[in-house]
C-alpha cells in the first residue's frame, strides 16, 4: 500500500505480533490520538476496489487482534467495546467492497499472500499459488523468524483454494444436470478424485505446520474466528453446495451463517449451486452404481472436512494428535 495506506499497514503487521489483545489494543488508541484513522476514513472512497479489499485484509488482522471479530461495526453497542474511530473505518471499508463480515478466514488469508517473484501482470491468486512461491504480505510471526502456525494454516487455505479451482468448475458442469445423464457419475467421480488430491494436500501442510512456533496471542484469533464460523474455506462450501452435506447436518440456518463471511457475488452464486444441483442429490435416496458414486463424493468430502479441521486444531493446540493417514 501506498501513501497514508502505508500507516494501516503498519499498524497491521505490528498488531499481527502484538503479544496479547490489550497490547493491539494500544496500538489502535494511538493511531487514533494521532488522528491517523480519522485521515485514512476520508480517503476510503477513493480507494479502487483492489485497494480496498487489501486494506480490508488489514483491517481484519486488527479486528482479530484486538479482539473485536464479532462486533458489528455500525452497531451502537460496538462503540462500548472498541475504539470509535476504528470502528468508522471498518464500517467505510465494509460499504466500500459491499461485504460486512469480511473479517474472516477468506479475507485474512486469500489476500494476504503474494507471489515471491512479482509478475509481469496481474495474474489471479489461485493461478500463482499452483506456479509460484507465495510470501505473506502481513505476518504472525516477527520478521527474521520462521513462520508460525497461523501464517502456515492461511497459506494452507490459499494453497486449499487454488489447487480446488477443478472443483469449482465440477459444480459448474453438475449444475442442472439430470442424475439419469451419462455425465453425471463422470463429474462425480472426477470431484472425489479432487477432493482426495486436496486431503492429501492437506497432509502434507501438517507435519510444516505442526512444527512451526505459535503463541497464546495467535490461539485466540483462532478460537475467535472459530466462534463466529469464519474459518470454512469458500472450497469447501462449494462443494457442500453440490454434495448438501452441510445442509443435512447442520441445517440451513447454520449454512448461511457460514456463508455470510463470503462476499455477496460468491454467497449468491453458491446458493444457485444449491437450486441447481438438487436433481443431482436426489442421487442420495437411491440405489445402483450411479448412487454409490454419489455417496463416495459425499463421504470424501466428509473426511476432507475433518482433516482441515483437524489442521485448524493442530495450529491452535500444538499438542494435539497427529492426522489420521490420507487415504
Amino acid at each position: 500500500m501506498i501513501g497514508t495506506w502505508t500507516r494501516l499497514d503498519a499498524m497491521a503487521r505490528a498488531a499481527a505480533v502484538a503479544p496479547d489483545r490489550a497490547a493491539a489494543v494500544a496500538l489502535v488508541e494511538r493511531a487514533r490520538r494521532a488522528e491517523e484513522l480519522t485521515a485514512l476514513r476520508q480517503r476510503v472512497s477513493r480507494l479502487s476496489l483492489r485497494n480496498a479489499e487489501a486494506a480490508a485484509m488489514r483491517i481484519a488482522v486488527i479486528a482479530v487482534s484486538c479482539g473485536w471479530c464479532g462486533l458489528d461495526p455500525q452497531a451502537p453497542a460496538a462503540r462500548e467495546v472498541a475504539d470509535e474511530a476504528f470502528l468508522e473505518l471498518w464500517a467505510a471499508i465494509a460499504h466500500r467492497i459491499d461485504h460486512d463480515q469480511f473479517v474472516a478466514l477468506p479475507t485474512l488469508a486469500l489476500h494476504n499472500w503474494a507471489p515471491e517473484r512479482k509478475p509481469r501482470r496481474h495474474i489471479p491468486i489461485d493461478q500463482l499459488a499452483r506456479t509460484e512461491a507465495l510470501v505473506p504480505i502481513v505476518r504472525w510471526a516477527p520478521e527474521g523468524q520462521p513462520l508460525s502456525r497461523l501464517d502456515r494454516l492461511m497459506l494452507a487455505a490459499t494453497r486449499l483454494e487454488a489447487h480446488g479451482i477443478w472443483l469449482f468448475r465440477l459444480a459448474d458442469t453438475l449444475a442442472g444436470r439430470s442424475p439419469d445423464d451419462s455425465s453425471t457419475p463422470t463429474a462425480l467421480r472426477r470431484l472425489v478424485r479432487v477432493q482426495h488430491a486436496l486431503r492429501a494436500q492437506l497432509h502434507a501442510e501438517a507435519a510444516e505446520l505442526a512444527a512451526a512456533p505459535a503463541t497464546p496471542q495467535q490461539g485466540a484469533v483462532l478460537g475467535a474466528l472459530a466462534e463466529q464460523g469464519a474459518l470454512e474455506p469458500p472450497v469447501l462450501q462449494a462443494a457442500d453446495a453440490v454434495l448438501g452435506i452441510g445442509g443435512r447436518r447442520m441445517g440451513e440456518g447454520r449454512r448461511q451463517l457460514l456463508r455470510r463471511h463470503l462476499p455477496a457475488q460468491h454467497r449468491a452464486w453458491l446458493s444457485a449451486m444449491d437450486r441447481h444441483c438438487a436433481p443431482v442429490r436426489t442421487l442420495a435416496h437411491r440405489g445402483g452404481p450411479d448412487a454409490a458414486v454419489y455417496r463416495e463424493a459425499q463421504e470424501s468430502l466428509i473426511a476432507l472436512r475433518r482433516t482441515y479441521t483437524a489442521l485448524v486444531q493442530t495450529a491452535a493446540r500444538p499438542g494435539t494428535a497427529p492426522l489420521p493417514a490420507a487415504a
